[in-house]
């Protein structure tokens, strides 16, 4: 499912149909237009009745009032902050909450990389960013309300204004083979880093991959490399205007790599993408919150989803083949050169050496932690 109006449509519709429990987990939750219609549907929803746990990351959702919270609780939705070790108004340091998951029932789930918020919505005049999430029915809703449960009763770095109870739900089956996947360094998870590995070592034909942070590690360099040299297709699909202009720069430091080893790069023009989501082989799909680098596989706790069909793995990768021909300019090794002179690629570097560094410090944190 795309962002913008049919998502949050979608996700009002979750809202209002939940006849027991909702859980909602997102990193960034702005009490702008978009921020506001969704609150309003959860305090409408714990005024009937039905559990609401809202949990947002502390510092990715510091704007969001104080007075909103109030009236939010006051309305009966249990809110919870994931916060840092340290933060400001300009910094933190410690994990990030970073998935975006709705759970209605145990029954059906929304998960992506959406935010609520107007950048992810589409407003009179301005299109939404580009993103993405699954919804979900059956077994795979079970899941994931039990990751939302470890979650919201999770350690001391949870600050909880109010207690949740546990509630266990039932669910269907469907025809769909899909596994929920988890990253978070400090509980020793890093499935959705493993799934990533296991696409670029068993792929025999293609990989598409839409990243709005592509900054791959060394073992997944190496790893896309041998895939390369397999002969595997690779198409990367990455942001052309990005809200974080230095990740976007240390990024392009990494094109002439890619593409003098075969790889094709896309840059999406229309608005700023910040999607994540993945097609090999046109068998398999894996799509949520993570994104290829280190804070995502060191720093932030993330969850995707992987689903293995067939039909649902080629209408995503036709989804995405449209958007590389119609709404991407294609990047190659010439138009690059042309491009980007000695100085742009010299401040690349310097781009890229800076993220590595930040990479470092939090990797180095969490490894002193266990």
């Amino acid at each position: 499912m795309r962002g913008g109006t049919p998502y949050f449509q979608k996700l009002v519709e979750l809202i209002q149909s939940a006849a027991q429990l909702i859980q909602l987990h997102v990193y960034i939750f702005d009490d702008d237009e978009t921020g506001v219609e969704i609150g309003t549907e959860l305090m409408h929803a714990a005024q009937r009745g039905v559990q609401v746990q809202l949990m947002v990351d502390a510092f990715a959702s510091s704007n969001l009032s104080d007075s909103f919270i109030e009236q939010l609780q006051q309305a009966g939705v249990l809110f919870k902050e994931f916060a840092p070790l340290l933060k400001s108004s300009r910094f933190y340091f410690g994990r990030r909450m970073h998935h975006k998951v709705v759970v209605a029932d145990g029954v059906r789930a929304l998960v992506g990389g959406i935010n609520i918020s107007n950048r992810y919505n589409d407003m009179p005049g301005e299109q939404a960013w580009l993103d993405w999430a699954l919804y979900v029915e059956g077994e795979v809703c079970s899941e994931l309300k039990k990751v939302c449960n470890e979650v919201w009763t999770g350690n001391s770095l949870f600050k909880s204004k109010r207690k949740a109870s546990k509630q266990n739900n039932t669910s269907t089956s469907d025809s769909y083979l899909v596994r929920v996947r988890r990253n978070d360094w400090v509980s020793r998870k890093n499935q959705i880093s493993r799934t990533y590995l296991q696409m670029f070592r068993y792929a025999q034909k293609n990989i598409t991959i839409m990243s709005a942070y592509f900054l791959p590690g060394r073992v997944f360099r190496k790893n896309i490399e041998r895939a390369l040299k397999r002969g595997v297709q690779f198409h990367i699909i990455t942001a052309g205007n990005s809200d974080v202009m230095i990740s976007k720069n240390a990024e392009r430091f990494l094109y002439r790599w890619l593409l003098k080893r075969g790889a094709r790069i896309f840059e999406y023009q229309p608005t700023v993408l910040h999607g994540k989501l993945s097609v090999c082989d046109n068998l398999f799909v894996t799509a949520g919150s993570y994104n290829i680098n280190n804070i995502s596989a060191y720093a932030s706790i993330e969850l995707n989803l992987d689903v293995y069909h067939q039909y649902f793995a080629q209408d995503t990768l036709e989804q995405l083949e449209k958007i590389m021909n119609t709404d991407c300019i294609e990047i190659t090794y010439d138009s690059y050169q042309t491009k980007y002179h000695r100085p742009a690629r010299i401040w690349q570097w310097c781009c890229y050496v800076l993220f590595r560094f930040i990479f470092f410090l939090f990797t180095f944190y969490f490894k002193q932690k266990e």
